[in-house]
């Protein structure tokens, strides 16, 4: 297994599909760092050599990618809720923060249905 940037990298997969394993690397990207790289966006991780290795991790490092990456989203987030914006504000409820309805979906966002039992009728 090709190890870049802390990530292992699956050998059974071609360039372009594997890189995208790497946090922050999309499909586009993946095609951009095996051009600079000069390395065929067709050819299987297993048969890359070190030498090829070497500058996709050279041109990958270019990049803002994996844990600063994760911590980059997470500052913008924490920047959001601390204004007090509207993204903010749902942010910090965790609901939806981009217009979608909360009636009926959301459930990825609110979580496991909270079921709320009916009031009693009082007797006469």
């Amino acid at each position: 297994m090709a190890r870049i940037a802390g990530v292992d990298i699956p050998k059974q997969k071609r360039g372009v599909i594997a890189l995208t394993y790497i946090f922050g690397i999309g499909k586009s990207r993946a095609q951009k760092i095996l051009e600079t790289a000069k390395v065929d966006e067709n050819t299987k991780v297993s048969d890359w050599t070190d030498d090829e290795i070497g500058k996709i991790r050279e041109a990958v490092g270019q990049y803002t990618i994996e844990g600063e990456l994760r911590s980059e989203v997470q500052l913008s987030i924490k920047r959001l809720m601390d204004i007090g914006c509207y993204r903010g504000i749902r942010h910090r409820s965790s609901l939806p923060l981009r217009g979608q309805r909360t009636k009926n979906n959301s459930r990825t966002r609110k979580g496991k249905r909270k079921t709320v039992a009916n009031k009693k009728k009082a007797t006469k």
